[in-house]
């Protein structure tokens, strides 16, 4: 059932990306204010039920207390701040690799019954097409973002014409690998997928092509995931979804907003916005990731 669903959203992203790519109006403008309404409501809502996976957590160490996961997990996150402003670029840096397993990962891993480290290597080399596909059609676009949230842009892995390259052509047969291993007759998704992803960072401004892939792509992907952990009749699982995830969203959403107020006191609006998205998803990444791989590692 989830993978014609998949399928069935994999084909709407990819005419959604044609026919946006369509409109000259689409093109090369970053819609700043788009781009971060929509990561701090679709983009962020995929991750609104940690909270239902933090209970699973609390069982595993005989924990009860709800407190107990909430204090922890934005613990994790305020470390993220606390090192991005000690070393942004390590964090960053750091980010851009545990972002791109994440992508490869959460995008592909319905396919499979069973995990194996090589799955791991190919997940992460499929995933880093997210990163290297604007560096290497919009290089300077995607540097000046890179730029204003602190990342140092003369290490190699940014001014390597043929290093970037590399990577791009590498994830692309890492996803025609995962095609290939998956068995699956759904595994053509991926191309679907890698076709969507190519399109919209060859037209549009990097940072509206990776708004795009991250609401509509990724986090809806993985939304639908939770909905059939939640019930498998889709209809009721989408209103339970919208109505157990609503209230963490919300929260959340309010506190992009109240750090992209506090940081346009210091910060022109393009820095702000580019800082709220990528520092704010970095902040919720790591402990989401941290999270995930905890009860997956005890068979939660």
């Amino acid at each position: 059932m989830i993978n014609k669903i998949n399928f069935r959203h994999s084909i709407l992203f990819l005419v959604l990306s044609i026919f946006m790519t369509s409109f000259d109006y689409f093109r090369n403008s970053p819609f700043l204010f788009v781009c971060l309404l929509l990561v701090a409501s679709i983009g962020i809502s995929h991750g609104a039920l940690d909270n239902m996976k933090g209970a699973k957590l609390l069982k595993i160490f005989n924990l009860k207390s709800m407190l107990t996961f909430y204090v922890g997990y934005s613990a994790v996150s305020i470390i993220v701040i606390c090192a991005w402003l000690l070393s942004s670029t390590f964090l960053l840096f750091l980010f851009l690799l545990v972002a791109s397993y994440h992508f490869g990962k959460e995008d592909s891993e319905f396919l499979f019954h069973s995990k194996k480290f090589f799955l791991d290597i190919l997940f992460f080399l499929k995933g880093s097409v997210v990163i290297s596909a604007p560096l290497l059609f919009h290089y300077t676009d995607t540097i000046n973002i890179f730029n204003t949230i602190g990342m140092n842009t003369d290490l190699f892995i940014f001014s390597d014409y043929y290093f970037i390259i590399s990577v791009f052509f590498i994830s692309i047969i890492s996803s025609i690998a995962i095609v290939l291993v998956a068995k699956n007759p759904y595994a053509s998704i991926l191309i679907i997928d890698l076709c969507a992803i190519l399109i919209l960072n060859y037209f549009c401004h990097p940072l509206f092509a990776f708004t795009l892939y991250f609401c509509f792509l990724h986090s809806v992907r993985h939304s639908i995931t939770l909905m059939q952990d939640l019930d498998k009749d889709l209809s009721k699982s989408i209103k339970m979804f919208i109505r157990k995830s609503l209230p963490l969203t919300i929260v959340t959403a309010f506190i992009f907003v109240v750090a992209f107020i506090f940081l346009m006191s210091e910060y022109d609006i393009n820095s702000s916005i580019n800082k709220v998205i990528f520092i704010g998803l970095a902040a919720l990444t790591f402990p989401h990731i941290i999270l995930e791989y905890i009860l997956e590692k005890n068979g939660t």
